[in-house]
């Protein structure tokens, strides 16, 4: 069943010149503003959106969409605070998301931020925020393979790294190991799986297993110093955090693709800097010889 403020995608059933009436799948029709409606939408066209009451309690659909809708988490700042009612939180989208006084700690400090799980309050279907992040998690075992890439959430460094909320469902551990330079709480990042464990909680890496990274990361390398003129000023005196902010893998990874385009022979090693090598031209096929050799002229 359909909630208010949960992430949805429905399809347009009908444009009018005022705005669309969607397909609400079991709250039937809801209505899309037009100021809120994209360009070039067609009937038939799916759009993600988040259903909510209107000013008269009717079901009416956003494309303005918060940092966090029902069912999912995010880091968001306290804008206000009240003893009696509870905190204020920055939501993304324009508006604030109460974390209600049972939810909220004692002293909060406004201008600080929040690891929060957005609900829909029982009872009244309010959409309020909540400290309570593993009433939320899946209870189910975890689907991941080795070496998928997961969307993540950092929550709290730990002695070996740090916890993290993997795709809006599970717990997971990113190993200190793998991870190049610090990663703040409340950081959203790609990382990867290295393992599930019997727990179902998950072991996690920043990078691609192993050298299945490479050949992908070679590329990106690749198209970096030709948009750059053919030069990058990186070596061995570049810093994990440079390393991670550029191509987002760690300095080691780095360092295993420029080995490989090194012995391929696709780049040089300068004085604090690496260069692409052009490939030579193709030579001129037979049919070109052919086509100009002055003695079969």
């Amino acid at each position: 069943m359909t909630v208010a403020g949960q992430r949805s995608i429905w399809t347009v059933d009908r444009l009018t010149p005022t705005g669309a009436w969607l397909d609400g799948e079991d709250l039937g029709p809801v209505w899309l503003p037009l100021v809120e409606l994209p360009e070039k939408v067609r009937m038939g066209d799916a759009l993600e959106v988040m259903p909510r009451r209107g000013v008269n309690n009717e079901w009416v659909a956003t494309t303005v969409l918060p940092r966090a809708c029902v069912g999912e988490f995010a880091s968001l700042n306290v804008v206000g605070f009240s003893p009696r009612i509870g905190a204020y939180l920055d939501w993304g989208n324009g508006e604030e998301l109460l974390l209600p006084v049972p939810e909220a700690p004692t002293r909060v400090r406004v201008g600080s931020s929040m690891i929060v799980g957005v609900i829909s309050q029982p009872g009244t279907g309010r959409v309020i925020a909540t400290l309570r992040l593993e009433t939320l998690l899946h209870r189910t075992p975890p689907p991941y393979v080795t070496g998928q890439r997961v969307r993540l959430l950092i929550t709290a460094p730990t002695p070996l790294g740090y916890n993290a909320i993997v795709e809006n469902a599970h717990w997971g551990l990113v190993y200190k190991s793998t991870v190049g330079s610090p990663l703040a709480v409340g950081m959203e990042l790609d990382g990867y799986v290295r393992g599930v464990r019997p727990d179902g909680k998950i072991d996690l890496g920043l990078d691609a297993s192993g050298y299945r990274r490479v050949p992908v990361l070679a590329e990106t390398i690749l198209d970096a110093l030709r948009a750059n003129g053919g030069k990058l000023a990186m070596g061995d005196h570049s810093s994990p955090a440079e390393i991670r902010a550029r191509f987002g893998v760690s300095k080691k990874a780095v360092k295993q693709a420029i080995g490989a385009l090194y012995r391929d022979r696709r780049i040089a090693l300068g004085d604090g800097c690496i260069e692409w090598i052009e490939p030579p031209a193709e030579p001129p096929s037979s049919a070109y010889w052919a086509r100009h050799d002055p003695e079969g002229q």
